[in-house]
């Protein structure tokens, strides 16, 4: 009886599976009720996660989602601004949450090259305050998904936090360690800039669930009630927590090869398509996003050839490396862009 052949999964970097160390180590995990803060392995994520990102204190989440969305509520009331950029995961894929979760509007900035620069953002801030509208929060995305994965230059996000003054910023940090890994730039770093951040140990990290927001200890205080009011609240959960002390001990450095692996992805698809206007110099963490004019078929294409990929827009194509490939997937993939039609 034949097997179907392995698939190499380009979707996303949330495809991944944990590691052994991970699956040894939630079998083994230490727990309590988190609810009364009696978990030791959820306390330790938590410590772990806000000594790296150089804050007070941090809480643990079931999602990157809920984590942003924690974060919205702790920050805002109803009817206020946030100014975000118009790509945001916060935006595009959020929004319909933060309405009905924060009852909040969105200031929407253009992006360049992922970021949000100063100028944009004051004229954007001068118009809502213009109409005497309030804006409680300012919020950026590091890495920046939709534009293939940008990190921030920490100089520009240093010009943005002196821009809005006292507003709160908050950074989804959703990929933060891979920003770290590609520009040198230690998470402490980035987030001495930001009032609150929030990364994913689910994704590059491979842990199989979870997300960490950290802040001030007054902020966590409200984020924790607003975990609670969003039915985000776990118990012995120190059994997931286990595998994200894992992903934060031993998974960031190796993030380095995927972004070597994105890269030449990103040059192959510029060889074959040089139309499709994409840098493969621009691509300094594992996402690979390009436009294409009929993205159905070459999805179908790369199916056949036994590669999953997605979008993430109308006709923008999205290739994610991750931990669960090697250089030989990466290559079959390479052959199958190459002749691709």
């Amino acid at each position: 009886m034949s097997h179907a052949p392995d698939l190499i999964d380009l979707r996303s970097d949330t495809v991944t599976k944990p590691t052994d160390e991970m699956r040894k180590a939630m079998a083994e995990a230490e727990v309590g009720d988190d609810r009364y803060g009696e978990d030791p392995t959820v306390r330790r994520l938590e410590e772990l996660y806000a000594e790296l990102v150089g804050k007070e204190a941090a809480l643990y989440l079931p999602s990157g989602t809920m984590a942003n969305q924690v974060a919205l509520r702790s920050w805002t009331s109803p009817g206020g601004v946030v100014l975000a950029g118009k790509n945001q995961h916060l935006v595009q894929f959020e929004r319909a949450g933060a309405a009905k979760n924060s009852n909040i509007q969105f200031g929407l900035i253009r992006e360049t090259d992922g970021e949000l620069r100063a100028d944009d953002l004051i004229e954007e801030l001068q118009l809502q305050v213009h109409f005497g509208l309030e804006v409680s929060l300012v919020c950026i995305e590091n890495t920046h998904m939709p534009s293939g994965g940008r990190p921030w230059k920490i100089d520009h996000l240093e010009e943005l936090k002196a821009a809005i003054g006292t507003i709160p910023l908050h950074m989804d940090g959703a990929r933060l360690f891979n920003a770290s890994i590609a520009t040198g730039i230690k998470p402490s770093e980035y987030a001495s800039l930001v009032d609150s951040v929030m990364s994913c140990v689910s994704k590059g990290l491979s842990a199989p669930i979870g997300s960490i927001l950290a802040g001030s200890e007054e902020f966590i205080a409200r984020a924790r009630t607003e975990r609670q009011i969003l039915g985000g609240q776990m118990r012995q959960a120190g059994v997931i927590a286990a595998a994200g002390i894992v992903a934060l001990e031993t998974m960031v450095d190796r993030l380095a090869e995927d972004h070597r692996r994105a890269k030449l992805l990103a040059s192959a698809v510029a060889d074959r398509y040089p139309e499709c206007g994409l840098d493969p110099n621009a691509v300094e963490t594992n996402i690979v996003v390009f436009e294409h004019k009929d993205p159905s078929s070459f999805l179908n294409y790369l199916r056949g050839n036994d590669i999953l990929a997605g979008t993430i827009s109308p006709g923008k194509i999205r290739l994610v490396t991750h931990k669960d490939l090697d250089d030989s997937s990466v290559e079959q993939a390479l052959r199958a862009i190459s002749h691709a039609p």
